[in-house]
């Protein structure tokens, strides 16, 4: 099992996946958008090579909550993708909002931190970004596992 992570950005799509025991999240790559139809394709070909079960979109959304311009542009390629994938055999796989809120930000601040240049910033920033938003779901991910687990144990004391 394995989980992929989309920060979807009018130029560009960072990618992040899981490692195997969904421990940790690591960046795979920036994707230049071209248009959504082929950044669809380009997403699900890492789908592919990566056998994901999950695909978790950072939603980004206003700071009291409510929706962004850029967050019905999101929703939008969600639903392409989903259809693109179900026409690619790809139907069991899910797909997840997380709220993205601060990651970009948080992002940025991670990789100054680690002294990289400004120019370098730019072309990794938005993967940064992908592995906040997955390593987010994770922790929340693992807190649902963990809280089920003590439910069961209680029901069957």
């Amino acid at each position: 099992m394995r989980f992929i992570s989309l920060d979807v950005g009018d130029k560009t799509i960072g990618v992040a996946v899981t490692d195997a025991l969904l421990m940790t999240a690591q960046g795979v790559t920036t994707i230049e958008r071209i248009g959504a139809r082929k950044d669809a394709d380009k997403v699900i070909a890492y789908i592919k090579e990566y056998e994901c079960d999950k695909v978790v979109m950072g939603l980004p959304m206003n700071l009291d909550g409510s929706d962004s311009v850029q967050t019905q542009k999101v929703r939008d390629f969600k639903t392409l993708l989903y259809n693109k994938m179900c026409a690619s055999g790809l139907k069991n796989v899910e797909v997840v909002f997380q709220d993205e809120r601060f990651t970009t930000k948080i992002a940025e601040t991670v990789l100054i931190d680690a002294d990289v240049r400004r120019k370098d910033r730019k072309s990794v920033i938005d993967k940064q970004a992908a592995v906040l938003i997955l390593q987010s779901y994770l922790d929340w991910y693992h807190n649902q596992q963990r809280r089920l687990k003590e439910q069961e144990e209680a029901e069957n004391v």
